[in-house]
């Protein structure tokens, strides 16, 4: 699949393409809502917010670290509502097939039909309507949330799509570097077929035993580490994604994912693809590589394949990318040779309508925005955009 799809040679999307269907079907979506305390404000305005590839709804909430990463903790905290969700198809959202059904265009409806109920007053436990909707996003789940505004005008007030650009000149480098894999292979006490009662037996035991066989052939060379620093070496291999779930980050229960899920092979690449070294701790990598998600082949040959060029948004438009981001920008969102002030700079031409558009590069950044040390200064900006286009509780 891989070398079809990066083959200079061939679109390998227009080969597999045999034609399109509409598909129906009632699904659930995971999700988590928010609120500032109090809850005082006639006029809310709340943020939906769309995870990229790799990660669900906990990318806005990181827990490591006593959620000092936290996206919805800054956002709350200025007065937003938030709703986060599981794309459909990923994390606790159900699953359906990955190569017919969980593409773009259905979870982009998804995320309509969420956006709906926000402003109809019909969300699940939420006892309120909300004039003002607007769409944060993560790389894919800014091409969605973009998409959103295109197709379905009107449904967004405004749309920061952080971790993006229009060009995916890069697409190919980054499938190279995840060397993709089965997911349930992979993380198989995660994304296979394992009981909850011999996942837990599972990862336990095999946990204990390659910590130990590792202490015992070290300390005979003379060479004494505690657990925690062989398993930050194990962490790094694929023998950690295997045995992923002898710490405490690991999903409660594996998910039996079919073949058409997958996911990179294990922590470099996601090193590679996500982060910029020296600007990240080495503890969030792991973290991010525990929680993984995976992606769909559907999701892979629906990247952006037939979106519309423009979008209607009459709302204000921030693109908020990382400097240092290698999937959209090839390592340097400033290195355009002078022909815009940034590739994130282009995504300006999509909104034509808008009453705003900033793009904003965050510095000493990767792709991973949340996953950074300067990762709070990012959300700032996102809060400051809207609340300075008019988009705030009151």
């Amino acid at each position: 699949f891989s070398l079809d799809f990066t083959n200079i040679g061939m679109n390998y999307t227009d080969v597999v393409t045999t034609g399109f269907q509409t598909v129906t079907g009632s699904y659930n979506i995971s999700a988590k809502y928010c609120k500032p305390e109090g809850n005082n404000s006639a006029n809310p305005v709340v943020q939906v917010l769309t995870h990229g590839i790799g990660f669900d709804k906990s990318y806005w909430d990181l827990s490591y670290n006593n959620y000092n990463y936290s996206y919805i903790d800054v956002a709350v905290a200025a007065g937003y509502h938030t709703v986060s969700i599981d794309r459909f198809g990923i994390g606790n959202s159900s699953h359906a097939d990955p190569l017919n059904i969980v593409q773009a265009p259905a979870e982009v409806s998804a995320l309509y039909e969420i956006t709906s109920m926000l402003r109809n007053g019909t969300f699940p436990q939420v006892s309120q309507k909300f004039g003002k909707v607007v769409h944060v996003g993560h790389s894919f789940g800014s091409l969605q949330s973009y998409l959103l505004t295109a197709l379905y005008p009107g449904s967004s007030d405004g749309v920061a799509l952080t971790g993006f650009s229009m060009n995916a000149t890069w697409l190919a480098q980054t499938l190279a570097d995840w060397n993709l894999h089965l997911a349930r292979l992979n993380q198989p006490l995660r994304f296979g077929d394992q009981s909850v009662s011999r996942t837990k037996t599972n990862t336990a035991w095999l946990g204990q035993s390659v910590i130990s066989i590792f202490q015992s052939a070290l300390s005979a060379v003379g060479i004494d580490l505690s657990s925690s620093d062989i398993w930050q070496e194990i962490a790094t291999t694929e023998v950690g994604d295997i045995i992923n779930g002898w710490n405490a980050t690991v999903a409660p229960v594996a998910q039996n994912l079919p073949t058409g899920y997958l996911t990179w092979s294990d922590l470099t690449s996601n090193i590679f693809a996500f982060l910029y070294p020296g600007y990240f701790d080495v503890g969030a990598a792991v973290y991010a590589e525990s929680t993984k998600q995976p992606v769909t082949l559907g999701e892979v040959f629906t990247l952006g394949n037939g979106a519309p060029a423009t979008s209607p948004l009459t709302g204000p438009a921030l693109v908020l990318t990382g400097r240092q981001d290698t999937i959209y920008c090839g390592g340097d969102c400033l290195a355009t040779g002078g022909a815009a002030a940034s590739i994130p700079a282009g995504v300006g031409a999509a909104f034509p309508n808008a009453s705003n558009f900033e793009a904003y590069i965050h510095p000493n950044t990767g792709h991973g925005i949340n996953f950074h040390y300067n990762a709070t200064g990012a959300y700032n900006v996102i809060q400051n955009f809207f609340a300075s286009n008019g988009l705030q509780s009151s």
